[in-house]
């Protein structure tokens, strides 16, 4: 054995140490104790699966459904999450899966189809912005007995919904060269005003005089998310804003654009935390803000990069890694000291499977996690990276370019965006409320318990 291979898990469990975590949002760890209640407690015997909780325009709504969205929140967050807990959210998930039911039945009735390749970009876009490798999802479904349908059922409605309602629109959803150009010099007058990046989660109410299962299950998922349950995967599953398909994201906003309760809010937030629950018209708004600018004046960092990554053929043991492993990790510093230009580290990925992206995107310096910005800012251009390692394989990362920039000046196509969303969102309201006006829906007596 050679000196290089005697040291190497030294190496590897030192190189574990001062890396960039790798993400934690799918790890699923079960409760270290039980409280003395829990253990006297004797397990209710759970409903039948086919047990019929509601029927909707003759649609039914079963257990299993339920059960399985459960399910699926569990495990996608990754946290222990107790029986009371999925006691307090199952009302909420039978009222949004009536809806849902609401959405498919309007979908079909307008032939609107949903192509593969829609949902697994959606899926997709849910793991990249969670920090998750491709398919890390659907995988840790798969390997607990989740049906991936569950998942997929869910995205095909909201990217379904997103088609009926700029159908809906027509001519009224086109944004114009004009109506960009006001908004321009909205943003004008509005120069030295606060801007907030934030994500949000919507929940509505049917009706405000009752709100109080909507308010406890709010504040379920706040509790959740504060434990650090993934904020994109709980937005895409529990939203009910046309934010959820980008994980709540809404980009930057100027407070015209919020409603009076949130701005009040999110001016006293600091970075990073998840709001308390803020009862909004329709409903309550769980918010959390990345980031905070003066309109029209961010002064950021716009770093291209480039990474190559050399995937491990089983999960990592610091104290003992595989001989690939080691030798991934001879390769990987090997690579450090003759690679020394982006089209080179672009040729290095793809010759080790390009299981990760080599080029991950313009990043913006400020935005990043502390730990990457601790790697990449001091790094020089064409240079490479020391080791990352993760639990799943060794990344190295290359800086191709550095620009300064005015982050605040939203082009022409931002601004078009951002105004198609807000009617969109205000769309998806109103034909909500109509389509529940005109269903007949059966709510059976299984499930009244649960929304009472």
């Amino acid at each position: 054995m050679s000196k290089t291979q005697r040291t190497a898990p030294k190496a590897l469990a030192a190189l574990l140490a001062l890396s960039v975590a790798a993400p934690a949002a799918l790890a699923h760890t079960a409760p270290t104790h039980k409280s003395a209640s829990q253990k006297a407690a004797a397990p209710a015997k759970p409903p039948p699966e086919d047990q019929i909780l509601a029927v909707i325009n003759g649609q039914v709504l079963t257990q299993r459904d339920v059960d399985n969205r459960a399910k699926l929140f569990v495990l996608s967050t990754g946290l222990p999450v107790s029986p009371d807990v999925m006691n307090r959210m199952r009302g909420q998930i039978i009222h949004q899966l009536i809806d849902e039911r609401l959405k498919t039945q309007e979908m079909l009735k307008r032939h609107i189809n949903v192509e593969p390749e829609q949902i697994a970009g959606a899926i997709s876009n849910i793991e990249q912005r969670n920090g998750m490798p491709k398919d890390a999802l659907r995988n840790r479904l798969a390997s607990d007995g989740v049906s991936l349908t569950t998942l997929i059922d869910q995205i095909r409605v909201q990217i379904g919904w997103m088609q009926v309602l700029r159908e809906q629109l027509g001519e009224g959803g086109r944004i114009t060269a004009t109506q960009i150009a006001q908004r321009e010099q909205a943003l004008q007058a509005e120069q030295g005003r606060a801007q907030y990046m934030m994500s949000e989660i919507f929940v509505p109410v049917a009706d405000p005089r009752h709100d109080e299962n909507e308010l406890t299950f709010t504040r379920t998922i706040i509790s959740q998310l504060r434990e650090g349950a993934p904020f994109p995967i709980v937005a895409a599953q529990f939203s009910q804003a046309q934010s959820a398909l980008d994980g709540g994201s809404m980009g930057w906003v100027q407070e015209d654009n919020l409603d009076p309760e949130v701005v009040n809010v999110v001016r006293q937030m600091p970075i990073g935390a998840i709001s308390n629950p803020i009862q909004v018209a329709g409903g309550f708004v769980i918010a959390t803000v990345q980031a905070k600018r003066v309109v029209g004046k961010q002064m950021g960092t716009l770093v291209s990069l480039r990474q190559a990554f050399f995937p491990f053929d089983a999960p990592l043991n610091p104290q003992n890694p595989t001989p690939q492993q080691q030798a991934s990790l001879q390769k990987a510093t090997h690579a450090i000291e003759t690679i020394h230009s982006c089209d080179a580290m672009e040729a290095l990925n793809k010759s080790l499977g390009e299981k990760r992206p080599s080029n991950p995107g313009t990043q913006v310096l400020e935005r990043l996690a502390p730990q990457m910005r601790s790697v990449i800012e001091p790094l020089p251009a064409n240079k490479v990276s020391r080791p990352l390692v993760s639990m799943d394989g060794i990344a190295l990362l290359m800086v191709c370019d550095r620009q300064q920039k005015n982050l605040a000046q939203q082009t022409p196509g931002e601004i078009a965006d951002q105004l198609m969303n807000e009617r969109v969102e205000q769309a998806s309201r109103q034909l909500q409320r109509d389509l529940q006006r005109r269903s007949i829906i059966d709510i059976r007596p299984a499930a009244k318990p649960a929304l009472n």
